[in-house]
């Protein structure tokens, strides 16, 4: 049978992990600088009313698109999503898919915002990682992980102060939410052929419990599609190509929270 993307990426992924736990042990990476830091919540910052939701994202490229934009500067575009209002910030550290790094999150560290460390974890040992350099919220998928897993990788996030997004992406996934996962995030992209349905967040909705947080991830491309999902009760938004995309996705950012506030307060004053 042929393998899918999301098949392939894990398959590396594995090996890649039993590489770097040779070259560093865990016991080293609880002696970083990174434990040392109290973490700050994205949940708490995704329900603060006075920012915009957004977890904004840096990418550089990805297995549907190829190259997005190979010549942004991770500190300085991070820094422009903070101060523009971003709620949270995402960053790639897969680099034989998406172009990232460790370092890429060690930079984007500076800011004073959640920092969500967007990898492939199909090991305790990338949690630990996690921490290490500086996140404050992991990504797990459960189109590549079993519900035990979650369960298990989730315990240990939050044994060391990280909070958890669990990304979904199909109704059949809804068995992966536990008390671990105060974040669910629905993906309107198919890991596993990269099709866009925008419709995939909207349908599952309803089906996600009443005390998680709802994140709508992938193909939000305007602020209308925004607005739609926070009338369908999501309090989160990962956006990262609309803006990586453009020549200075820092620009794009601003213009796209600008546009946001201004039909915020049109739908206010219509009330």
């Amino acid at each position: 049978m042929n393998k899918n993307i999301l098949d392939e990426i894990t398959d590396y992924k594995r090996a890649e992990v039993s590489r770097r736990k040779t070259a560093r042990s865990v016991s080293e990476l609880e002696k970083s600088s990174g434990f040392l830091r109290e973490t700050f919540s994205l949940k708490q910052s995704l329900l603060d009313t006075s920012r915009t939701g957004i977890i904004a994202e840096f990418k550089r490229r990805s297995p549907s698109k190829g190259l997005i934009n190979g010549k942004a500067d991770v500190a300085a575009v991070t820094k422009a999503y903070a101060e523009a209002g971003a709620s949270g910030l995402s960053v790639l550290t897969d680099e034989r898919f998406f172009g990232g790094s460790d370092e890429d999150l060690l930079r984007a560290r500076d800011n004073s915002i959640p920092l969500l460390r967007k990898e492939f974890i199909v090991d305790e040992y990338q949690i630990v990682e996690a921490k290490s350099i500086g996140a404050d919220a992991i990504l797990l998928i459960a189109a590549c992980l079993t519900p035990a897993e979650v369960k298990t990788f989730s315990g240990l996030a939050g044994s060391l102060g990280l909070e958890v997004l669990l990304e979904l992406h199909a109704e059949s996934e809804l068995d992966h939410v536990c008390a671990g996962t105060e974040l669910v995030g629905i993906n309107n992209r198919d890991l596993k052929t990269f099709s866009v349905d925008m419709e995939r967040s909207l349908r599952m909705a309803e089906k996600i419990p009443a005390d998680k947080v709802r994140i709508a991830e992938s193909g939000i491309g305007s602020v209308d599609d925004l607005l739609l999902f926070k009338k369908q009760g999501f309090q989160g938004f990962l956006i990262g190509e609309t803006f990586m995309k453009q020549p200075d996705p820092t620009i794009a950012f601003a213009a796209f929270v600008n546009q946001l506030t201004a039909k915020a307060n049109e739908q206010l004053n219509q009330q």
